[in-house]
């Protein structure tokens, strides 16, 4: 009687086309709508709900019935970190150090600095006076690890970055231990207690080092990933709720003190606690249920236009408010500073992230295998992704 084969299980990554070359993976074509969904989301959360002197008076004036309404935008913060934490494990699995790094260089650095580029512009040139800004800030804006050195930002948006590198950090640190699914595992139920235990007791070197408030969200999108494969994993399941609970009590606390600084409204444990939930509820639906199948070519546009949109719309956005508003109602000019965002954010991507990015990453791939050899070092690379044990993974 003939033997049958058991088909090896496959890894999250190759689940998701991670085995296959770039141009034959699937794309969640709705998660890069949920980024798009996120960074509209904080536009109208800044240009609707904050407080600032661009409409010519307190914002809660212009848009009394809106405001408490804008004011959930800013939990695209939240919702985009936990988009973050699954993508960033998609692309990280089965990569060595080396590659990991040059690909999150040629992905942030060139639409950054733009940002940069642009809001000197708006601060030397067309609004100059508007706020001080000196040759070292700039000089150390220009690295993204400003915070570290107790330097302002530029942009206040910037802040997220600082986070989102920090969580990088890790995953490199994951990447030269080498990257398994049971580490994956204790890593995402472990780091993200510890973040809130330093949160919690005021230890402000190591919050830093654990992304403090947000490294639930980031552990929580992980945790997605795996799910996955093994949806009917309870300890997954127990590790996502973990990541869930403790991002309602560090992250959502702190995103309603920033609400709370930036406007008239006070949200309160429950509201935040459900807004969590929801950012959370979102990215599950999309990666675990048929939700995410449409690759409708519109929604990967959106999500190509969210990194510069993000970075592009909060001060520029600001002065045109400024210089529209006198001319045309509150909804009118909300719409047209958001078009003129939308077209700015396109510009980007088309004229600078797409020719620049790809050969920034190249040459940063490059110097650090030249770097390498010259310490005399194979690269650190990692040991391919183990598989889940048969008896863990689930049919799908």
């Amino acid at each position: 009687m003939p033997s049958r084969t058991t088909p090896p299980a496959l890894t999250p990554a190759q689940a998701l086309g991670g085995g296959a070359p770039t141009a034959a993976r699937p794309r969640l074509a709705v998660l890069d709508g949920l980024r798009f969904l996120a960074a509209m989301s904080v536009l109208a959360y800044h240009y609707v709900a904050v407080n600032h002197e661009a409409w010519g008076g307190r914002t809660v004036e212009e848009f009394p019935n809106l405001q408490p309404v804008a004011v959930f935008g800013s939990f695209g913060v939240q919702l985009f970190f936990v988009v973050s934490g699954f993508v960033i494990l998609l692309s990280a699995w089965g990569k060595d150090v080396r590659s990991f790094v040059a690909s999150r260089v040629g992905r942030l650095f060139p639409a950054y600095w733009l940002s940069i580029a642009l809001v000197l512009v708006l601060l030397l040139v067309v609004a100059p006076g508007s706020k001080d800004v000196g040759l070292p800030e700039t000089a150390a804006n220009l690295t993204m690890v400003q915070r570290a050195f107790g330097v302002q930002d530029l942009e206040p948006v910037y802040w997220t970055l600082w986070a989102e590198l920090r969580f990088y950090l890790l995953i490199g640190v994951l990447l030269a231990v080498g990257m398994t699914r049971n580490r994956l595992v204790a890593f995402a139920a472990v780091w993200p207690v510890a973040a809130a235990v330093a949160v919690r007791s005021g230890n402000e070197l190591w919050s830093t080092l654990l992304v403090g408030s947000d490294a639930p969200l980031f552990a929580g999108g992980m945790v997605l990933y795996l799910l996955v494969r093994e949806r009917r994993s309870p300890t997954l399941w127990l590790v996502l709720g973990l990541n869930v609970a403790l991002a309602g009590v560090v992250s959502g606390h702190s995103q309603s003190l920033r609400i709370e600084n930036s406007t008239t409204l006070v949200v309160g444990p429950v509201t935040y606690w459900a807004a969590i939930a929801v950012c959370f509820a979102l990215v599950a639906v999309v990666v675990l249920t048929p939700v995410g199948r449409p690759s409708w070519r519109w929604l990967t546009v959106a999500g190509a236009l969210t990194y510069p949109l993000y970075l592009l719309h909060s001060s520029w956005g600001q002065w045109l408010i400024g210089q529209t508003h006198p001319h045309l109602p509150p909804a009118a000019t909300f719409a047209v500073v958001t078009a003129v965002m939308l077209a700015a954010a396109y510009l980007a991507h088309r004229f600078v992230e797409r020719p620049l990015g790809p050969r920034l990453r190249r040459a940063v791939a490059r110097d650090l295998e030249r770097t390498t050899r010259a310490v005399g070092r194979s690269p650190q690379g990692v040991r391919p992704a183990q598989a889940p044990e048969p008896d863990a993974v689930s049919s799908r």
